[in-house]
C-alpha cells in the first residue's frame, strides 16, 4: 500500500483508540519514523500533513533537515552517542533518548555554545531489558532533579521502548508503568521541569499505547513498511 493509504489506516487506529481511552485526537502526535527511508517518501507523509518526524541516526537527522523544509519537526528517537550531539542540538525540536548523565552533560555543552535550550525527554528502562538504553524507574527521579540543575536543557517528559512482542497487551504494564512514574515525578513540582509529554508505543502496540496516556506514538513500519538496513 502507498505511504497515504499506511497513514489513513494509522489515523484510523489512533481516532479508535482515542476514542476508547476517553482522549481527545488533538493531544497525541504521531511521529513518522522515517530512519533508512529517501526524502521522496518522507514528501509523500508530508502531502498527507505529516509534519512530525523521527530518526534513529544522527547524521541522517542531519542531512534530511538540510534538504527538507525548516517548518518540519525533526525528532531524535535513538541512541545518541555524545559525539554526535552536534549533529542534532539545533535541528531537532526533541530529544527522546535521554538516558545517562554523560549525554546530559554532552547536550549541555552543545546547547550553552548555540545559545539554546534543547528539549529533552528521559528514557526510562521500564522492562529492565539489558539490550536497551535508558534510567532504570528507580533511578529515574534522581536522575531528573540532577539533570533539571542544567541550564540549557528541559525535560519534558519520558520515553520509554518496550520489548517487541506479538501481543500488545504484554506491554501496557510498561506503558502504564511509566505513566505512573511520570505523574508521581510531576507532582514533585521539579524547578525546569515539565512532565507534559510521553513518547512510548510503535507499529505494533501504538493503540494501547494511547489508552495508557501516550502523547507522542513512533510509528515507521506502519507508515513507511519495512526498513531497508543495507542503506
Amino acid at each position: 500500500m502507498s505511504v497515504a493509504e499506511n497513514l489513513r489506516q494509522i489515523e484510523q487506529r489512533i481516532c479508535e483508540a482515542c476514542e476508547r481511552s476517553g482522549r481527545r485526537r488533538e493531544d497525541v502526535t504521531l511521529i513518522a519514523v522515517s530512519k533508512t527511508k529517501p526524502v521522496s517518501m518522507i514528501q509523500e507523509a508530508m502531502d498527507q500533513g505529516i509534519v512530525d518526524f523521527g530518526e534513529n541516526k544522527p547524521q541522517e537527522l542531519r542531512d534530511k533537515y538540510e534538504v527538507l523544509p525548516k517548518d518540519l519537526h525533526w525528532h531524535m528517537i535513538g541512541n545518541l552517542q555524545r559525539n554526535k550531539v552536534k549533529y542534532v542540538v539545533g535541528r531537532a525540536v526533541m530529544i527522546h533518548s535521554l538516558g545517562s548523565l554523560e549525554l546530559a552533560e554532552a547536550i549541555e555543552k552543545d546547547a550553552a555554545r548555540k545559545n539554546l535550550v534543547m528539549p529533552c525527554l528521559v528514557e526510562v528502562n521500564m522492562a529492565g531489558e539489558e539490550s536497551k538504553g535508558g534510567i532504570a524507574p528507580g533511578q529515574a527521579e534522581e536522575f531528573v532533579r540532577t539533570v533539571s540543575a542544567f541550564e540549557h536543557i528541559q525535560i519534558h517528559g519520558f520515553m520509554t521502548i518496550a520489548p517487541f512482542v506479538d501481543d500488545p497487551e504484554l506491554n501496557r504494564v510498561h506503558f502504564r508503568g511509566l505513566r505512573n512514574l511520570a505523574v508521581d515525578i510531576g507532582r514533585k513540582n521539579i524547578d525546569n521541569v515539565m512532565v507534559n509529554e510521553l513518547s512510548m508505543g510503535m507499529t505494533g502496540d501504538f493503540e494501547v499505547a494511547i489508552e495508557e496516556g501516550a502523547t507522542l506514538v513512533r510509528v515507521g513500519t506502519g507508515i513507511f513498511g519495512e526498513r531497508n538496513y543495507s542503506l
